[in-house]
Protein backbone atom coordinates (compact mmCIF):
# COMPACT_ATOMS: atom_id res chain seq x y z
CA UNK A 1 0.00 0.00 0.00
CA UNK A 2 1.32 3.41 -0.93
CA UNK A 3 1.93 5.59 2.06
CA UNK A 4 0.37 8.61 0.39
CA UNK A 5 -2.51 6.91 -1.41
CA UNK A 6 -5.34 5.34 0.56
CA UNK A 7 -7.20 2.29 -0.84
CA UNK A 8 -10.76 2.99 -2.07
CA UNK A 9 -12.21 0.75 0.65
CA UNK A 10 -10.59 2.98 3.27
CA UNK A 11 -12.14 6.09 1.71
CA UNK A 12 -15.53 4.37 1.75
CA UNK A 13 -15.40 4.57 5.54
CA UNK A 14 -16.42 8.22 5.15
CA UNK A 15 -20.00 6.99 4.80
CA UNK A 16 -19.81 6.79 8.62
CA UNK A 17 -17.89 9.88 9.75
CA UNK A 18 -18.62 8.96 13.37
CA UNK A 19 -16.72 5.70 12.94
CA UNK A 20 -13.79 7.47 11.25
CA UNK A 21 -13.41 9.74 14.26
CA UNK A 22 -14.07 6.88 16.67
CA UNK A 23 -17.09 8.37 18.43
CA UNK A 24 -20.67 7.34 19.08
CA UNK A 25 -23.61 8.60 17.05
CA UNK A 26 -24.86 10.58 20.08
CA UNK A 27 -21.61 12.50 20.51
CA UNK A 28 -22.21 16.20 21.08
CA UNK A 29 -20.25 19.09 19.57
CA UNK A 30 -17.83 19.26 22.49
CA UNK A 31 -17.04 15.55 22.24
CA UNK A 32 -16.60 15.76 18.46
CA UNK A 33 -14.17 18.66 18.76
CA UNK A 34 -12.28 17.00 21.62
CA UNK A 35 -11.82 13.80 19.61
CA UNK A 36 -10.69 15.75 16.55
CA UNK A 37 -8.01 17.55 18.57
CA UNK A 38 -6.88 14.23 20.05
CA UNK A 39 -6.45 12.71 16.59
CA UNK A 40 -4.69 15.82 15.29
CA UNK A 41 -2.05 15.40 17.97
CA UNK A 42 -1.86 11.63 17.58
CA UNK A 43 -1.32 11.70 13.82
CA UNK A 44 1.01 14.67 13.67
CA UNK A 45 3.94 13.77 11.36
CA UNK A 46 6.54 14.72 13.98
CA UNK A 47 5.10 12.18 16.38
CA UNK A 48 5.33 9.34 13.84
CA UNK A 49 8.79 10.36 12.73
CA UNK A 50 10.04 9.67 16.26
CA UNK A 51 8.24 6.33 16.66
CA UNK A 52 9.72 2.86 16.27
CA UNK A 53 7.85 2.35 13.00
CA UNK A 54 7.84 5.79 11.39
CA UNK A 55 5.10 6.26 8.84
CA UNK A 56 4.42 10.01 8.71
CA UNK A 57 3.19 9.96 5.11
CA UNK A 58 0.46 7.45 5.89
CA UNK A 59 -0.50 9.37 9.04
CA UNK A 60 -0.77 12.58 7.03
CA UNK A 61 -2.83 10.87 4.31
CA UNK A 62 -5.28 9.43 6.85
CA UNK A 63 -5.64 12.77 8.58
CA UNK A 64 -6.06 14.74 5.35
CA UNK A 65 -8.32 12.36 3.42
CA UNK A 66 -10.36 10.74 6.20
CA UNK A 67 -10.29 12.56 9.52
CA UNK A 68 -10.54 16.11 8.19
CA UNK A 69 -13.49 15.32 5.86
CA UNK A 70 -15.23 13.38 8.65
CA UNK A 71 -14.85 16.30 11.01
CA UNK A 72 -16.14 18.71 8.35
CA UNK A 73 -19.27 16.58 8.12
CA UNK A 74 -19.88 16.47 11.85
CA UNK A 75 -19.03 19.97 12.98
CA UNK A 76 -22.16 21.39 11.30
CA UNK A 77 -25.55 20.39 12.66
CA UNK A 78 -27.25 20.09 9.27
CA UNK A 79 -24.51 17.82 7.94
CA UNK A 80 -24.75 15.69 11.10
CA UNK A 81 -28.44 15.18 10.44
CA UNK A 82 -27.67 14.08 6.88
CA UNK A 83 -25.02 11.66 8.14
CA UNK A 84 -27.44 10.19 10.67
CA UNK A 85 -30.14 9.81 8.01
CA UNK A 86 -27.74 7.90 5.75
CA UNK A 87 -26.61 5.66 8.60
CA UNK A 88 -30.20 5.01 9.59
CA UNK A 89 -30.88 3.85 6.05
CA UNK A 90 -27.97 1.42 6.34
CA UNK A 91 -29.27 0.22 9.69
CA UNK A 92 -32.61 -0.63 8.06
CA UNK A 93 -30.74 -2.73 5.51
CA UNK A 94 -29.01 -4.46 8.42
CA UNK A 95 -32.39 -5.20 9.97
CA UNK A 96 -33.49 -7.07 6.84
CA UNK A 97 -30.63 -9.53 7.18
CA UNK A 98 -31.04 -12.66 9.33
CA UNK A 99 -29.18 -12.40 12.63
CA UNK A 100 -27.09 -15.45 11.78
CA UNK A 101 -25.55 -13.64 8.79
CA UNK A 102 -24.47 -10.60 10.79
CA UNK A 103 -21.20 -10.02 12.60
CA UNK A 104 -20.58 -11.63 15.96
CA UNK A 105 -20.69 -8.31 17.76
CA UNK A 106 -24.06 -7.43 16.19
CA UNK A 107 -25.49 -10.78 17.26
CA UNK A 108 -24.28 -10.32 20.83
CA UNK A 109 -25.74 -6.82 21.19
CA UNK A 110 -29.12 -7.78 19.73
CA UNK A 111 -29.41 -10.58 22.29
CA UNK A 112 -28.76 -8.23 25.24
CA UNK A 113 -31.35 -6.39 27.27
CA UNK A 114 -31.68 -2.70 26.44
CA UNK A 115 -29.65 -1.46 29.48
CA UNK A 116 -26.93 -4.02 28.77
CA UNK A 117 -26.80 -3.00 25.11
CA UNK A 118 -26.51 0.66 26.08
CA UNK A 119 -23.64 -0.04 28.45
CA UNK A 120 -21.88 -2.32 25.98
CA UNK A 121 -22.19 0.18 23.13
CA UNK A 122 -20.68 3.09 25.04
CA UNK A 123 -17.86 1.03 26.52
CA UNK A 124 -17.12 -0.66 23.19
CA UNK A 125 -16.87 2.65 21.33
CA UNK A 126 -14.47 3.98 23.97
CA UNK A 127 -12.27 0.86 23.81
CA UNK A 128 -12.14 0.71 20.03
CA UNK A 129 -11.39 4.44 19.83
CA UNK A 130 -8.47 4.00 22.18
CA UNK A 131 -6.91 1.44 19.83
CA UNK A 132 -8.16 2.75 16.49
CA UNK A 133 -5.06 4.68 15.42
CA UNK A 134 -2.35 3.00 17.47
CA UNK A 135 -1.53 0.86 14.45
CA UNK A 136 -2.39 2.63 11.22
CA UNK A 137 -2.43 -0.66 9.31
CA UNK A 138 -5.23 -1.88 11.63
CA UNK A 139 -7.27 1.30 11.27
CA UNK A 140 -9.59 -0.15 8.63
CA UNK A 141 -10.63 -3.21 10.64
CA UNK A 142 -11.20 -1.27 13.85
CA UNK A 143 -13.21 1.42 12.06
CA UNK A 144 -15.40 -1.27 10.51
CA UNK A 145 -16.21 -2.56 13.98
CA UNK A 146 -17.11 0.92 15.21
CA UNK A 147 -19.36 1.39 12.18
CA UNK A 148 -21.09 -1.91 12.92
CA UNK A 149 -21.69 -0.80 16.50
CA UNK A 150 -23.19 2.47 15.28
CA UNK A 151 -25.56 0.69 12.89
CA UNK A 152 -26.74 -1.72 15.56
CA UNK A 153 -27.24 1.17 17.96
CA UNK A 154 -29.36 3.03 15.40
CA UNK A 155 -31.30 -0.14 14.75
CA UNK A 156 -32.29 -0.17 18.42
CA UNK A 157 -33.52 3.44 18.28
CA UNK A 158 -36.94 4.69 17.43
CA UNK A 159 -36.71 6.35 13.99
CA UNK A 160 -37.08 9.95 15.16
CA UNK A 161 -34.89 10.03 18.24
CA UNK A 162 -31.72 11.37 16.64
CA UNK A 163 -33.39 13.84 14.31
CA UNK A 164 -33.50 16.49 17.03
CA UNK A 165 -29.72 16.14 17.44
CA UNK A 166 -30.11 16.07 21.21
CA UNK A 167 -28.14 13.86 23.53
CA UNK A 168 -30.35 10.77 23.68
CA UNK A 169 -29.98 7.10 24.42
CA UNK A 170 -31.73 3.84 23.64
CA UNK A 171 -32.83 3.72 27.27
CA UNK A 172 -36.45 4.57 28.08
CA UNK A 173 -37.27 8.14 29.08
CA UNK A 174 -37.19 8.72 32.85
CA UNK A 175 -39.31 11.40 34.46
CA UNK A 176 -37.02 13.43 36.69
CA UNK A 177 -37.01 16.70 38.55
CA UNK A 178 -33.97 18.84 37.66
CA UNK A 179 -33.77 20.27 41.17
CA UNK A 180 -34.04 16.91 42.86
CA UNK A 181 -30.32 16.41 43.41
CA UNK A 182 -29.11 19.74 44.68
CA UNK A 183 -28.89 21.00 48.21
CA UNK A 184 -29.68 17.81 50.11
CA UNK A 185 -26.97 15.70 48.47
CA UNK A 186 -23.64 15.65 50.26
CA UNK A 187 -21.18 15.02 47.46
CA UNK A 188 -17.57 15.49 48.40
CA UNK A 189 -15.76 17.81 46.00
CA UNK A 190 -12.27 19.17 46.45
CA UNK A 191 -12.38 23.01 46.50
CA UNK A 192 -9.24 23.12 44.37
CA UNK A 193 -9.18 21.04 41.19
CA UNK A 194 -5.76 19.45 41.07
CA UNK A 195 -6.17 17.07 38.16
CA UNK A 196 -8.28 16.28 35.11
CA UNK A 197 -10.17 13.49 36.84
CA UNK A 198 -11.51 15.98 39.37
CA UNK A 199 -12.49 18.29 36.54
CA UNK A 200 -14.58 15.49 34.99
CA UNK A 201 -16.06 14.80 38.43
CA UNK A 202 -16.95 18.46 38.92
CA UNK A 203 -18.72 18.60 35.56
CA UNK A 204 -20.53 15.35 36.33
CA UNK A 205 -21.93 16.85 39.53
CA UNK A 206 -23.27 19.81 37.58
CA UNK A 207 -24.89 17.49 35.05
CA UNK A 208 -26.45 15.46 37.87
CA UNK A 209 -27.97 18.60 39.34
CA UNK A 210 -29.46 19.36 35.91
CA UNK A 211 -30.62 15.73 35.48
CA UNK A 212 -28.52 15.38 32.32
CA UNK A 213 -27.78 11.73 32.93
CA UNK A 214 -25.90 10.70 29.71
CA UNK A 215 -23.51 13.62 30.08
CA UNK A 216 -22.92 12.81 33.74
CA UNK A 217 -22.19 9.19 32.86
CA UNK A 218 -19.65 10.21 30.22
CA UNK A 219 -17.83 12.57 32.58
CA UNK A 220 -17.68 9.97 35.36
CA UNK A 221 -16.36 7.30 33.02
CA UNK A 222 -13.65 9.70 31.91
CA UNK A 223 -12.81 10.37 35.56
CA UNK A 224 -12.64 6.64 36.34
CA UNK A 225 -10.27 6.07 33.43
CA UNK A 226 -7.89 8.58 34.99
CA UNK A 227 -8.39 7.52 38.63
CA UNK A 228 -9.82 3.98 38.68
CA UNK A 229 -9.55 3.66 42.47
CA UNK A 230 -11.50 6.74 43.52
CA UNK A 231 -14.65 5.60 45.31
CA UNK A 232 -16.39 8.97 44.88
CA UNK A 233 -16.62 8.49 41.11
CA UNK A 234 -18.19 5.04 41.40
CA UNK A 235 -20.61 6.21 44.09
CA UNK A 236 -21.90 9.08 41.97
CA UNK A 237 -22.11 6.87 38.88
CA UNK A 238 -24.18 4.45 40.94
CA UNK A 239 -26.49 7.28 41.95
CA UNK A 240 -26.89 8.36 38.31
CA UNK A 241 -27.95 4.83 37.33
CA UNK A 242 -30.27 4.68 40.33
CA UNK A 243 -32.02 7.88 39.29
CA UNK A 244 -32.59 6.32 35.87
CA UNK A 245 -34.14 3.25 37.56
CA UNK A 246 -31.34 0.92 36.47
CA UNK A 247 -31.10 -0.80 39.81
CA UNK A 248 -28.72 -3.55 38.68
CA UNK A 249 -26.12 -1.16 37.32
CA UNK A 250 -26.56 1.15 40.29
CA UNK A 251 -25.78 -1.76 42.58
CA UNK A 252 -22.63 -2.57 40.58
CA UNK A 253 -21.13 0.87 41.02
CA UNK A 254 -22.27 1.51 44.58
CA UNK A 255 -20.87 -1.88 45.54
CA UNK A 256 -17.55 -0.97 43.89
CA UNK A 257 -17.48 2.36 45.72
CA UNK A 258 -17.91 0.60 49.06
CA UNK A 259 -15.33 -1.98 48.11
CA UNK A 260 -12.82 0.83 47.55
CA UNK A 261 -13.95 2.84 50.58
CA UNK A 262 -16.39 1.23 53.07
CA UNK A 263 -16.98 4.67 54.60
CA UNK A 264 -18.02 6.46 51.40
CA UNK A 265 -20.97 8.54 52.60
CA UNK A 266 -22.81 8.74 49.27
CA UNK A 267 -22.52 4.99 48.66
CA UNK A 268 -23.62 4.21 52.23
CA UNK A 269 -26.65 6.45 51.84
CA UNK A 270 -27.96 4.62 48.77
CA UNK A 271 -26.73 1.09 49.52
CA UNK A 272 -30.08 0.12 51.14
CA UNK A 273 -31.98 1.20 48.02
CA UNK A 274 -30.01 -1.25 45.90
CA UNK A 275 -30.15 -3.94 48.60
CA UNK A 276 -26.50 -3.93 49.58
CA UNK A 277 -26.18 -5.04 53.17
CA UNK A 278 -23.60 -3.61 55.53
CA UNK A 279 -20.38 -5.62 55.27
CA UNK A 280 -21.51 -7.51 52.18
CA UNK A 281 -18.46 -9.16 50.62
CA UNK A 282 -19.80 -11.14 47.69
CA UNK A 283 -20.33 -9.83 44.21
CA UNK A 284 -23.98 -9.17 43.34
CA UNK A 285 -25.47 -10.91 40.33
CA UNK A 286 -25.46 -7.64 38.44
CA UNK A 287 -21.72 -7.36 39.04
CA UNK A 288 -21.24 -10.78 37.49
CA UNK A 289 -23.37 -9.70 34.55
CA UNK A 290 -21.33 -6.54 34.12
CA UNK A 291 -18.13 -8.58 34.31
CA UNK A 292 -19.39 -10.90 31.59
CA UNK A 293 -20.09 -7.90 29.35
CA UNK A 294 -16.59 -6.59 30.02
CA UNK A 295 -15.11 -9.98 29.15
CA UNK A 296 -17.13 -10.08 25.95
CA UNK A 297 -15.92 -6.64 25.00
CA UNK A 298 -12.33 -7.62 25.70
CA UNK A 299 -12.72 -10.59 23.37
CA UNK A 300 -13.85 -8.36 20.51
CA UNK A 301 -11.15 -5.76 21.14
CA UNK A 302 -8.32 -8.28 21.13
CA UNK A 303 -9.19 -10.05 17.94
CA UNK A 304 -11.82 -12.78 18.28
CA UNK A 305 -14.48 -10.45 16.95
CA UNK A 306 -12.28 -8.24 14.87
CA UNK A 307 -13.45 -9.48 11.50
CA UNK A 308 -16.77 -8.25 10.18
CA UNK A 309 -18.70 -10.76 8.18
Amino acid sequence: MSQTFLPPKWLQQLCDPYAVLGISVIANERQILKRYHTLAKLLHPDRHAKSCNPNPELATAIFSHLINPAYEQLKHQQKRLIAIAMLRSQSRDLEQKPLSSQSAIAQEIMEMSTPQAELFYEEAIACYAENQYKSLEQFYQVTQQISTLNLVYLRLHKPDLLLTQKTVSILPEVEVKPGELTSDEKIDVKPVLTNYAQRHYQRAIEYVRLAKWPLAVQELRDAIKLEPNNSDYYALLGLVHLRQKFIGMARVYIYQALKLNPQNSLALKYAPEVKIQSGENTNPKSMAKAMSIAALLSRFIHGKGSQVK
